[in-house]
């Protein structure tokens, strides 16, 4: 289900910028807006192409691949 103020879509390709300024491809999966409701940073949902894991990561950290 796509919320309202979900910037990307189910499917899209991004990148997960990491701590260290390396990014990683990955695929969006939804995001987890009960977590910003709790105080929390809002949240996605990703897997990323690489490896194949699933992950939950700071919406901040997506930018949008065009590839």
């Amino acid at each position: 289900m796509r919320h309202q103020h979900d910037p990307f879509h189910e499917g899209q390709r991004l990148w997960v910028q990491g701590p260290g300024g390396e990014a990683r491809p990955a695929i969006y999966v939804g995001s987890a807006e009960g977590m910003a409701f709790l105080g929390g940073p809002p949240i996605a949902y990703v897997v990323f192409t690489d490896t194949r894991e699933t992950a939950e990561v700071q919406l901040d950290w997506l930018t949008a691949r065009e590839d």
